[in-house]
């Protein structure tokens, strides 16, 4: 994922309570009508909790 798909999907994921689990991160990119791009995106995370969004970042360049 490039640093621009980060930031289509960090969109979504704004106003998040840290730390969140995968699917907290998935429920809330849901409940901001996160396209197909941002949600596929989300899936491919490792179930975790992610402590900001630095650390969904890197999961993110990893997927």
């Amino acid at each position: 994922m490039t640093q621009v798909d980060f930031i289509h999907v960090q969109k979504f994921l704004s106003g998040v309570d840290y730390p969140a689990t995968k699917q907290a991160l998935i429920e809330h990119a849901r409940k901001q009508n996160a396209d197909g791009q941002a949600m596929k995106a989300l899936e491919r995370l490792p179930e975790q909790a992610y402590d900001g969004p630095n650390a969904v970042s890197k999961s993110l360049a990893k997927s």
